[in-house]
């Protein structure tokens, strides 16, 4: 794993027109994560309402009674 301090040593010793390019990195790194983070929320939300039929049934009340 590389430490942080060491990375920003790194930035720090790149030259200057490269900067660019390494910013444009962290934006498609931040942008690629937050997709997969708002993929999970749209299934989470979407299988919400088709799933609500099964949980709210007597069956899974008995079921999950003790936990």
């Amino acid at each position: 794993m590389i430490d942080r301090d060491l990375l920003v040593k790194k930035i720090e010793d790149l030259p200057f027109y490269l900067l660019e390019e390494v910013a444009d990195y962290i934006d498609y790194v931040e942008f690629k994560r937050n997709k997969e983070v708002k993929k999970v929320e749209d299934i989470t939300i979407a299988s919400e309402d088709a799933l609500s039929k099964d949980w709210l049934r007597p069956e899974e009340e008995e079921t999950w009674k003790d936990l």
